[in-house]
């Protein structure tokens, strides 16, 4: 569709990457298409998107002045992407989803993230490019495709995309997802021997985890990036907080460090008690005994236990006694009638 050259701009003296567009004249929208992109790209202004310049016409071609990238993009020299270490792919991920966080703010769906849009410079950096078929979520006429047409590439096209849903910025984390798998694996999550095949795995299998397919790398990275390919879009993180998750270190499988916590005060010293003595208090104050009158030995006191042991057998026998006049006296009364 077009060709991107390395240009100088000669009014601010600064490098400078041009894009053609080609073969316009046999697409009506195409010309659309690419005067929307420049808005689009426009409206951004992140480290992590490529800068837009400037737009026009030249010799009958549209031509588009973007930010030069001094680096290559994801997608290789060959389009082989290559396989990249975790710490790598997790610089890749936080850089991709910050740019993709700043354009779903500004209401705009990029709906072709692949590897061949994902730029990195020779200090690793990472910016999205390309926001050619991209759409804004507030105006679905934004599209510029015919009804009913899949934009996008299919390796890489989230399900419910492949059902012909409208793309929404769940559908960019989904790819999202797909890359930085091949990042990791060598391989998208799915292949197909057509596209109808590769639509359906997209819609019904799940991915096989990387740690399954011999990748060395964080329970927790694997966890997460299997979230961004989660089939229902409600269940994916937002760019930010992929991109917050990615920047804190969390994927390493270390816990954050807490903040350090104020030590308590020491505690009042208990004071101390003098070691001297209580003072013993005096033995209670009791009355005078008398002297005995004589020298002989008192008796001692009888038991109380005792006194009642001596007075049962009187009461037993006063019992006996008014039994005995009672049963008397009953004889004598039944004599006399």
């Amino acid at each position: 569709m077009g060709e991107v050259w390395r240009a100088t701009d000669e009014v601010l003296g600064r490098d400078v990457a041009v894009k053609l567009m080609l073969g316009h004249e046999h697409d009506p929208s195409a010309a659309d298409r690419f005067r929307m992109e420049a808005q689009t790209a426009a409206r951004l202004s992140h480290p992590h998107v490529v800068g837009v310049f400037d737009f026009g016409t030249w010799d009958g071609k549209l031509y588009l002045v973007m930010e030069l990238v001094h680096g290559d993009s994801l997608a290789g020299d060959r389009g082989q992407a290559p396989v990249l270490a975790p710490e790598q792919v997790a610089t890749v991920a936080a850089h991709a989803a910050a740019g993709l966080a700043a354009a779903h703010r500004q209401g705009v769906v990029h709906r072709d993230i692949k590897p061949g849009n994902l730029l990195r410079d020779a200090d690793g950096t990472v910016k999205l490019a390309d926001f050619g078929i991209a759409r804004f979520v507030d105006d679905p006429s934004a599209a510029l495709t015919t009804t009913g047409q899949i934009v996008g590439t299919g390796l890489y096209l989230a399900p419910e995309r492949a059902l012909g849903q409208p793309a929404s910025p769940a559908s960019d984390v989904y790819s999202l997802g797909c890359v930085l798998y091949q990042l990791l694996t060598g391989q998208p999550p799915f292949r197909g021997d057509t596209a109808t095949a590769l639509l359906y795995q997209h819609i019904d299998t799940p991915p096989a985890p990387p740690r399954q397919v011999g990748v060395a790398m964080p329970a927790a990275f694997e966890t997460f990036l299997l979230s961004l390919l989660a089939k229902q879009p409600e269940q994916r993180p937002a760019a930010q907080a992929i991109a917050e998750w990615f920047s804190s270190g969390a994927w390493r499988d270390q816990p954050l460090p807490l903040p350090q916590a104020v030590p308590p005060p020491p505690p009042p010293p208990v004071p101390q008690r003098p070691q001297h003595h209580a003072p013993v208090p005096p033995p209670p104050r009791t009355a005078p005994v008398a002297a005995p009158r004589s020298r002989r030995a008192q008796p001692p006191a009888e038991n109380p236990l005792a006194k009642i042991s001596r007075r049962r057998p009187r009461r037993t026998a006063a019992v006996a006694g008014a039994i005995a006049f009672v049963v008397f006296l009953l004889i004598g009364m039944a004599w006399v009638s």
